[in-house]
């Protein structure tokens, strides 16, 4: 608030040009689009990623199911796994041999992936398939979809906030360069009498 009083009287400065006066608004003018633009964004974006992850997860859900497996016997150690919560820690299972029953009744047998503890034959444990009865990953959960949601907001805020200082440093810039630019000519205009008021010249 002490800045106030002082910007006022510095509007009233004979020192105070018209470039001056418009530094000062675009100033202005990106703070309050700062201020205000940037929870919007945040806002905006998140809404519509959680929204459309929401919309994905609920199709996923939709067009899969859980079932029970079986193990025949272990394969070995999977090479690569493309779950996130699987490749985390890829030493601790085991791909192995199973059994299950699709979602139409029909018995399929393959090559998956088994949790810690369960590779031994004849142990059990729940997987995901697809209307098919193929191994599909886990749908996602409703939390993941707000996590991305949160970090999409982030992101779009600070996006907002980098393209707003840009656009202000470019303008600014700009009114520097003309600044200079007037600078000059009055200088053109008042250099050559310079020092002579009061010389009689």
């Amino acid at each position: 608030m002490r800045t106030i009083p002082g910007l006022w009287r510095w509007r009233r400065n004979p020192l105070y040009r018209r470039t001056d006066r418009v530094e000062a608004w675009l100033a202005l003018l990106c703070g309050v689009l700062l201020l205000a633009g940037a929870p919007w964004v945040a806002l905006t974006a998140g809404s519509a990623t959680e929204h459309a992850l929401l919309e994905t997860a609920a199709a996923e859900r939709a067009q899969r199911r859980q079932t029970v497996a079986t193990v025949d016997r272990p394969l070995g150690r999977p090479v690569y796994d493309a779950d996130p919560e699987t490749a985390q820690a890829p030493h601790t299972r085991t791909r192995v041999l199973a059994h299950w029953t699709a979602p139409d009744g029909t018995a399929r047998t393959g090559r998956i992936v088994a949790p810690p503890g369960s590779e031994a034959p004849g142990d059990r444990f729940r997987i995901w398939t697809d209307l098919r009865g193929s191994p599909a990953r886990p749908p996602m959960p409703p939390m993941m979809a707000q996590t991305h949601a949160w970090l999409a907001g982030i992101g779009a805020a600070t996006a907002w906030g980098v393209l707003v200082e840009g656009v202000r440093r470019g303008a600014r810039w700009r009114i520097v360069l003309f600044r200079y630019a007037c600078w000059d000519r009055e200088w053109e205009r008042v250099g050559p009498d310079w020092g002579r008021t009061g010389t009689g010249s």
